[in-house]
């Protein structure tokens, strides 16, 4: 999934990191989990994973790649739906297969996030072409209706969810955020939507996950290691990525402005202001429940490093490594001609 700040293309190299510096154990706490790319990579390798985010639609992701540890069955889904197992095909892929062939449904994302839905009303948007938008609908009202009747278990709930947010960005007309649409058809955003299924992380460890600020976490466990990377600028991730997470609570919200947003004061990130960040940074500095504190962090980050080292080295031995990383082309501030790259910094803080 594309997504502001994602460290899938860096892990390895944190993770050569973490072992030149030391930095072992077996609880591993993703302070701002998002797209769960970084708790997966750490599951993998063996570490029980607590994590947490104030977006619903991380915790649809953190629930069904960390905290579900099998592959779905759906046998109650499949018998109710008179589907008999197939030799061919796995329970998950016929559920897929099921979703993607059900007739056409209107309902509120077609309404209002798609030409045809919103050709009525003073805003046209054109989020997805009017079919998509459509088959979004239908995969979302049929999941939760099997929910309702019981026909699903948590974690097939959670997985299927899964699959329709890891779906929608590859045919969305945006140019990497939900903040605007795109005002001619990009070519992806004119192909037929299809639900993909997601891969799943089989753990022997019992994961946690949750939707929260994680201040409130750090005295629920023992952490060998809390991993940040928290927002280095001051644009909100709540409204950058709104169409996900209506698409993931579909609560019929209240939505305003030219791209449709919803209300997300109470998803508000104190990473986003310079001051409070500080203050939030040290907050968790303080508390006693750790072994160690690894922060990624830009060079252009609004937390100025000089305070960064300041406040780190109150509490603790601490290193920076550094890598030079390709800047996010959506959010560049009109730098990616001039500055391709920004720099990675990894604070690592033993306590």
């Amino acid at each position: 999934m594309r997504f502001i700040g994602n460290k899938e293309k860096l892990l390895d190299w944190i993770y050569a990191m973490f072992q030149s510096n030391n930095v072992e154990g077996e609880t591993f706490f993703d302070f701002f989990s998002g797209t769960s790319s970084v708790g997966k990579f750490f599951k993998k390798k063996g570490y029980q994973t607590i994590s947490s985010d104030l977006l619903y639609f991380s915790y649809v992701l953190q629930r069904a790649y960390l905290v579900n540890n099998k592959q779905p069955g759906f046998d109650k889904l499949l018998l109710n739906l008179k589907i008999k197992p197939n030799v061919l095909f796995t329970n998950f892929e016929l559920v897929i297969e099921y979703l993607n062939n059900l007739s056409l449904r209107e309902g509120f994302i077609y309404r209002n996030y798609s030409p045809a839905g919103t050709k009525k009303s003073t805003q046209k948007r054109m989020f997805f072409i009017d079919d998509n938008a459509k088959k979004i609908d239908t995969i979302r009202i049929k999941i939760e209706e099997w929910n309702d009747e019981n026909l699903l278990n948590e974690d097939e709930y959670f997985v299927l969810l899964a699959c329709l947010l890891e779906s929608v960005p590859l045919f969305a007309n945006i140019l990497g955020v939900y903040a605007a649409f795109k005002k001619d058809w990009d070519k992806r955003a004119l192909k037929p939507f299809i639900l993909k299924p997601v891969d799943i992380f089989v753990s022997s460890k019992e994961h946690f996950a949750f939707n929260r600020s994680s201040l409130e976490l750090l005295d629920k466990f023992e952490y060998d290691i809390i991993y940040l990377d928290p927002p280095y600028n001051q644009r909100q991730y709540a409204p950058n990525y709104h169409l996900l997470e209506t698409i993931a609570r579909y609560d019929n919200p209240k939505i305003k402005g030219v791209s449709g947003m919803r209300e997300y004061k109470n998803q508000k990130s104190n990473f986003c202001n310079k001051e409070r960040a500080l203050i939030d940074l040290e907050a968790i500095l303080k508390s006693n429940n750790y072994k160690h504190v690894v922060m990624s962090y830009s060079d252009e980050g609004i937390m100025p490093q000089e305070r960064i080292i300041e406040i780190m080295k109150k509490y603790g031995k601490l290193k920076i490594e550094k890598c030079d990383y390709s800047r996010f082309k959506s959010n560049n501030g009109g730098k990616s001609k001039t500055k391709k790259y920004v720099k990675e910094q990894l604070y690592f803080l033993e306590k």
